[in-house]
């Protein structure tokens, strides 16, 4: 299926991968980004990269566990997005994020209607992973060369690494925080030990 096109990097283990271990030891939960993990080594461009979203996967693992029917319901307006349309949108940023790691193409359109919430959080937290193994193997300044690269059909539209960041990154942080305040709205608010400046809950 389209929204697996992502998954080729998934036999690479690395330390810096061990998310799923780490965090408050008492949880059950299996999924990657219980919290950020440990610091890079070094400063480059790929560790700062790792170390960005990394710290989105933490938010949105938190900010989109044990969401309930009515939380997914939920929308502020009868114009604005749904916390499950939200999720759609974040799963497909995330895609994004891990193909242009990976130099991959997007390809588009995409439909995510037919998912289970429990897949696309899944799905959406082990495309971030994917992007972090991805640029964890590169050499310093290498994803310089990577692009952002777009396919509908036969038409191709390339853009450079940078808008990376201020695209898919920064817009998928806005619409995390989207999911925090609609689940404060709806009754069920994120765990509260959840501490984003440390990367990791309180204990």
């Amino acid at each position: 299926m389209e929204y697996m096109q992502f998954n080729t990097m998934k036999k690479i283990v690395l330390p810096l991968l061990l998310f799923a271990q780490l965090g408050q030891g008492q949880s059950s939960e299996t999924h990657p980004f219980i919290s950020i993990g440990d610091y890079p080594d070094s400063y480059t461009p790929e560790t700062v990269l790792v170390r960005l979203i990394a710290g989105l996967g933490y938010r949105y693992h938190w900010a989109s566990k044990d969401l309930t029917p009515n939380d997914l319901d939920y929308r502020p307006s009868l114009e604005a997005a749904s916390t499950r349309e939200t999720l759609e949108h974040l799963y497909g940023l995330s895609t994004t994020i891990a193909n242009a790691c990976q130099n991959q193409p997007n390809i588009r359109p995409q439909d995510f209607s037919e998912m289970t919430y429990k897949a696309l959080r899944a799905e959406t937290l082990n495309a971030l992973q994917q992007a972090v193994a991805a640029l964890s193997v590169l050499e310093t300044t290498a994803s310089a060369s990577n692009e952002v690269v777009f396919q509908r059909g036969d038409k191709t539209s390339s853009f450079p690494f940078w808008h990376l960041i201020n695209g898919p990154i920064s817009d998928a942080l806005y619409h995390v925080g989207q999911l925090v305040s609609f689940r404060r709205t709806t009754g069920n608010p994120m765990n509260s030990k959840v501490n984003v400046f440390m990367g990791k809950n309180k204990k």
